[in-house]
């Protein structure tokens, strides 16, 4: 097994907890973990097409990672983004 199947492999694992854990309804669309298992996921996905070059999956799990990381940034509370000067 070479090193994008080994990356790949865990990218596609990632990926299909989220998605069973959203179908079981342990995990909703709007919990961080569910967008942070996305973005790595669909990262590692990505980097593992990047290495073998091919180039549309790449687009797709960069696009996915995008997705992710705005879901991501949503819930992440106020607090932690903007800093109270007094």
């Amino acid at each position: 097994m070479s090193q994008s199947d080994i990356i790949a492999s865990a990218g596609v694992t990632l990926l299909l907890i989220a998605f069973f854990l959203n179908l079981k309804k342990i995990m909703s669309t709007d919990n961080k973990w569910y967008s942070g298992l996305n973005i790595v996921g669909a990262g590692l996905c990505g980097y593992s097409s990047y290495l073998i070059s091919f180039y549309p999956f790449v687009i797709l799990e960069g696009v996915w990672v995008l997705a992710a990381l705005s879901s991501f940034i949503k819930h992440v509370p106020r607090e932690t983004i903007t800093k109270k000067v007094d």
